[in-house]
Order: structure tokens, then sequence, then C-alpha cells
């Protein structure tokens, strides 16, 4: 019976969303927002079509992740949820895509056992119940969704 080797070589904490994919981690920018305005990310600081964001991106503001619907000016992005709370808020942006342009799925490591909802890389939406805590999904996925109970997830790559 052959052996399965899990070696990965990249990984990201996961934020659970039923309408976010799970981004790759490639860190684009980190930076803060000058205002705020129903979901846009306004910075005034950076252009963000000179960093190459584009639509699919992952943006992550206060423990909450929303996708880059647009990319409206140099300096304000459309967002498909209203993450940002006000002026000053901490962001982060990741790479929605892999370099060839297409989602890259990845497996799941549960630190806090608990029941765990993803979406398959296949597009299908299933629930594991009572994963127990320091286990491995073997399953490739794109998104975990906010009924999911364990914490402590990590996306492997």
């Amino acid at each position: 019976m052959p052996n399965l080797k899990l070696q990965v070589s990249r990984a990201l904490p996961v934020t659970p969303s039923d309408d976010t994919n799970i981004p790759m981690p490639s860190l684009i920018l980190q930076g803060t927002t000058s205002s705020a305005s129903p979901f846009k990310l306004i910075d005034s600081t950076v252009d963000f079509i000179a960093l190459g964001v584009q639509v699919g991106d992952t943006a992550y503001a206060n423990a909450l992740g929303a996708m880059v619907t647009n990319v409206d000016s140099a300096t304000v992005l459309t967002l498909n949820l209203d993450i940002i709370s006000g002026s000053g808020d901490a962001y982060e942006l990741y790479s929605g895509t892999n370099m060839s342009g297409t989602i890259e799925p990845c497996v799941l490591y549960v630190g806090i056992g608990g029941d765990v909802s993803v979406v398959t890389a296949g597009g299908d939406t299933v629930s594991f119940m009572n994963i127990p805590s320091g286990s491995f999904l073997p399953i490739q996925v794109i998104r975990v969704l906010t009924g999911t109970s364990a914490s402590r997830i990590i996306a492997l790559w």
C-alpha cells in the first residue's frame, strides 16, 4: 500500500467566508485605509494598478475577508463585502490566483477541532463533522465557510 506524504511549501491562516476564496499566500501589500466608503478599500498612499492588483485578489481587514471585484482607480478598490469600518483600518491584500491565473486549491490543517464546512476544488459544498484537533483534511478546497466551528485552520499548498 502506498504511503501518502504531505509535503507543502506554502501556508496561510484561513479566514472563513461564504463569499471569498482562500487566496494564494502571495502578499501583495499591507497597508492602512485613508478613508471609508461602503464596499470600498481606499488607500491614497499606494498605487493598486502599479502593484498589479486584479479582480479576484483578496483583501483582509477587521478579521474578515473580501474579494476585489473592481480596480476603480490607483487608490480605490471595490470589494464584494463591506469589511472596512473606517479610516486607519489595517488591511492585507493577497493574490487571488496562482501565476497561471487560476485558483489554486489547498489542503487544510485543523488546529482546534470541530466541524469544517468547505467548497471543494470541484465546486461541491460539504461539511466534515467532529474533525479532531491537529488533523489534516486531505481534500482540495478553495473556500472554508463561516458555519465552520473548528478554528486555527491553516491552508497548505
